[in-house]
């Protein structure tokens, strides 16, 4: 099994393997949609905060969803390359509207209880695999789109997360082979209605997990060679203002190669597929008293590198009722 004691050699060799590396110059794909434009489109975020250019302007060849760019691989992703190198026009962010950087995977997978002190605020023991769960895909919502406070919960809960998106298929991937199937990385929210995760429906986590807009993502995905290690990056969600969680990735139980070994053990990964790798503590349901999310409450998550200035993303999401 993989989590017997080899566990701690393994991740040795995967730090040797990998990380920390120098990163190339950051590339930040993003799906967005402008008032000039037909639907959807692909881009890249220039720079952290800044405009976007039109990979569809670019090479009009190239598919306008993340999902099918993707599909397309090496391919596609040589010529966001040349893009990237190239002097070409930035549209003003204030002109654009991001999207999620991919809909309609075929899955997004979620893992539970995955930072130590996460379990210690909850007082549970430390899990000796990944606990995994799920979302439907239609949860995924923009960076800057509404989360909707559905009527049939009072206990909307906040948790950021760093997420990996894969890049290629795979079936009982190896932890050692993990990362030649990763296309990058983004920040999710994994929105929670506590009373139906810990309450209602059997106490199954589904319901509670994947009501409509519960998966803001985005607003970019940082390639995997634009991030020098994953494994530490500051990662920290404010509401309203206040910073309630505040973490580093380095404090993972089960580190991101180790999550893709575990779940291809039971489904086939596929391009687009989006992994939630788990939220630190500072959710809202374990504060004395509980804290939940209100209508006009604002919710915003970053993941940053040790670096100044290499954040990967920020979502800031505004809560209004259904």
């Amino acid at each position: 099994m993989l989590f017997s004691g080899r566990r701690r050699l393994l991740t040795a060799l995967l730090q040797a393997q990998r990380w920390p590396f120098q990163p190339s110059r950051e590339m930040r794909l993003v799906q967005f949609q402008a008032s000039h434009l037909m639907g959807p489109h692909l881009g890249l975020e220039s720079g952290n905060g800044g405009g976007v250019i039109n990979l569809n302007a670019f090479d009009p060849t190239l598919p306008k969803t993340m999902l099918e760019f993707l599909e397309q691989g090496e391919a596609a992703l040589s010529v966001a390359r040349r893009a990237l190198a190239a002097q070409l026009p930035v549209l003003p962010r204030s002109e654009v509207t991001f999207l999620a950087p991919v809909t309609r995977p075929d899955k997004v997978v979620c893992v539970g209880m995955n930072y130590v002190d996460h379990c210690k605020e909850q007082n549970v023991p430390v899990p000796k695999e990944p606990i995994i769960f799920s979302k439907f895909a239609s949860s995924i919502v923009g960076p800057y789109d509404d989360i909707v406070l559905p009527p049939k919960s009072q206990e909307v809960d906040w948790e950021v997360e760093l997420a990996v998106v894969i890049g290629r298929n795979g079936k009982h991937i190896k932890a050692t082979d993990a990362m030649a199937h990763v296309a990058g990385f983004t920040v999710a929210h994994d929105v929670s209605a506590r009373d139906w995760q810990m309450k209602r429906n059997g106490k199954q986590w589904l319901l509670g997990k994947t009501f409509d807009t519960f998966c803001p993502l985005g607003p970019a995905l940082v390639t995997k060679d634009s991030v020098a290690d994953p494994h530490n990056l500051k990662i920290c969600c404010r509401v309203n203002g206040e910073v309630v969680q505040s973490s580093n990735t380095n404090q993972m139980v089960f580190k991101t190669e180790e999550l893709i070994a575990w779940v291809s053990q039971f489904v086939t990964l596929y391009p687009g597929d989006v992994i939630l790798t788990g939220t630190p503590p500072g959710v809202g349901v374990f504060r004395k008293p509980p804290v939940f999310l209100k209508v006009g409450w604002l919710k915003g998550g970053k993941g940053q590198g040790p670096e100044v200035g290499s954040r990967i993303q920020a979502c800031v999401c505004r809560c209004v009722c259904d």
